[in-house]
C-alpha cells in the first residue's frame, strides 16, 4: 500500500525483517472485522467448497453476486491461474455458475503482479452481492513517521491504484493526523466527508462514522494498517466499504490472539515459516548467493557489498545473537533446500555471537547434508581464534576469508 511513496521492493521488505509486521487477512475475514465494529458492507458469504459456493449464491438471486477468490495478493481481478481461467474477480449470474467458477478456483494458484510466477493457492472464495457504487472513494489508517503518528489517508480517486493516483495528482490525496489516545472527532471526520465530495448530509454522516470506527478498529486490534479501495457511496445515498484489506503488528500477537487465530500460512513462504519456528529471521528473495549473517544491520551490508560486485542474495537471515549450533544448522538447512542457491557467504561478527558457535553449526551441518555448494566464510570478533581453527581442521572445503570485499566477491565469482 502506497509503494512508491514507502520504496516497496523485496530489500525493502528484507529491511524491515529486523521488525516484522506482516501479517494479512483475508478479504473475507477483513468484512467479519469491519461488521463487528458496525461498518457496512455489502452482504458477503465465505465458501470453501463449490457445494457452498452454490448454497451461498441462492441467497444472492434477487441482487446478483460476485465471487471472488481468497488469495492474500494484490491484483487479483487482472490475474490468471495456473489451470487457465483468467482473473480471480468474476459477475455470478447463477448458483450454477457460482459452483463452476468456485470449482476451478479452489485448489488452483493464483497468479498477480503480487505473487510471482508461482502464484499462491486459493482455498476458499467470498461471494458478495453486487452493489454498484455511483461514486468509489480510497480510505486508509496507518501509522506516518514524518508525522509521528496515525493518519487517515483518503482521495475521491478510488477504486483504482493509489500509487497512480498519488504520483499524477498529488492534490488528490488528503492526509489527516489523527489524535492517537481521542482518534478522530465527529467534526474533523464530518470536514473530511465534505472535501471528499460525498453529496447528501446522510452520505457525510456515514462516511464520518465509518471514519472513526476505522481508527478504533487501528488502535484496539493494533493494525499497521487498514485500507478501503474502494469505499463506495450508492446512488440510493448510502456509504459501504466495498473492499478491506488489513496488516497487524506482529509484536502484539500476545495480544492478539483471536486477529492472530486467522493466520493463514498456506499463503506464505514455506522455508519462511519453518525459519520462524527456529526464531531464525528470514525472508526469501530471488538470486542465488544463500547468506547466513548476525544482525540486521550486517546483513543488509552484506547484501549489498553482493550486489555491489554484481551478485544477488538469495535470501535475507539474521541468525541473531542468541544463535546456538542447532539453530546454525537448521538455518543451513533452509539455505541448501533453495535449488536455486549455488553458492554460501557467512558473514559473521561475533559481539553477543560467538563465532565458534556458528563454527560448530555450520561444520555440523555441512558433514551432515553432504554440502556441494561452494561455502565462503568471515568470521571476525568473540572466539574467533578457536572457530577459526575448528574450520581447519575440520577437513571441509570451507573457504576463508578477512576481508569483506574479498569474500564478497568470491561469493559472487562461484555463484555459476
Amino acid at each position: 500500500m502506497l509503494a512508491s511513496l514507502r520504496k516497496a521492493g523485496s530489500l525493502a521488505r528484507a529491511a524491515s525483517a529486523g521488525q516484522r509486521r506482516f501479517l494479512s487477512i483475508h478479504e473475507y475475514q477483513s468484512v467479519n472485522l469491519l461488521n463487528s465494529y458496525g461498518i457496512p458492507t455489502p452482504k458477503s458469504i465465505a465458501a470453501k467448497t463449490p457445494e457452498e459456493a452454490f448454497e451461498a449464491a441462492k441467497q444472492f438471486s434477487s441482487t446478483g453476486c460476485v465471487i471472488k477468490a481468497q488469495v492474500l495478493a494484490g491484483g487479483r481481478g487482472k490475474g490468471h491461474f495456473d489451470n487457465g481461467l483468467q482473473g480471480g474477480v468474476h459477475v455470478v449470474q447463477n448458483p450454477e455458475q457460482a459452483k463452476d467458477y468456485a470449482s476451478k478456483m479452489i485448489g488452483a494458484k493464483l497468479i498477480t503482479k503480487q505473487t510471482g510466477a508461482a502464484g499462491r493457492i486459493c482455498n476458499a472464495v467470498m461471494l458478495a452481492e453486487r452493489r454498484d457504487p455511483s461514486h468509489e472513494y480510497y480510505v486508509a489508517v496507518l501509522n506516518d513517521r514524518n508525522i509521528g503518528g496515525p493518519v487517515l489517508v483518503a482521495s475521491s480517486q478510488g477504486g483504482m491504484n493509489i500509487e497512480e493516483v498519488a504520483a499524477k495528482d498529488p492534490k488528490a490525496i488528503i492526509t489527516t493526523p489523527i489524535d492517537f489516545e481521542n482518534g478522530l472527532s465527529k467534526a474533523e471526520a464530518l470536514d473530511l466527508a465534505k472535501k471528499l465530495g460525498f453529496k447528501s448530509e446522510g452520505a457525510q454522516s456515514e462516511a464520518a462514522d465509518i471514519f472513526i470506527r476505522l481508527y478504533k478498529i487501528f488502535k484496539d486490534k493494533d493494525a499497521t494498517q487498514i485500507e478501503i479501495n474502494p469505499m463506495g457511496e450508492t446512488s440510493d445515498g448510502h456509504v459501504l466499504c466495498m473492499d478491506a484489506k488489513f496488516g497487524f503488528d506482529d509484536n502484539a500477537e500476545f495480544r492478539q490472539k483471536d486477529i492472530f487465530a486467522l493466520r493463514d500460512i498456506s499463503q506464505e513462504e514455506p522455508s519462511e515459516v519453518e525459519a520462524q519456528k527456529y526464531g531464525l529471521n528470514f525472508i526469501k528473495l530471488d538470486g542465488n548467493i544463500g547468506c547466513l549473517v548476525n544482525g540486521a544491520g550486517l546483513a543488509m551490508a552484506t547484501m549489498d557489498v553482493l550486489a555491489l560486485h554484481g551478485g544477488n542474495p538469495a535470501n535475507f537471515l539474521d541468525v541473531g545473537g542468541g544463535a546456538t549450533p542447532e539453530t546454525v544448522k537448521k538455518a543451513f538447512e533452509i539455505l541448501v533446500s533453495d535449488p536455486k542457491v549455488k553458492s554460501i557467504f557467512i558473514n559473521i561478527f561475533g559481539g553477543i555471537m560467538r563465532c565458534d558457535y556458528i563454527a560448530e553449526g555450520v561444520i555440523n551441518a555441512a558433514k551432515e547434508l553432504s554440502l556441494k555448494v561452494p561455502l565462503i566464510v568471515r568470521l571476525k570478533g568473540t572466539k574467533e581464534p578457536e572457530a577459526k581453527d575448528m574450520i581447519r581442521q575440520s577437513g571441509l572445503k570451507i573457504i576463508p576469508f578477512d576481508d569483506l570485499d574479498e569474500a564478497a566477491q568470491n561469493a559472487v565469482k562461484l555463484a555459476v
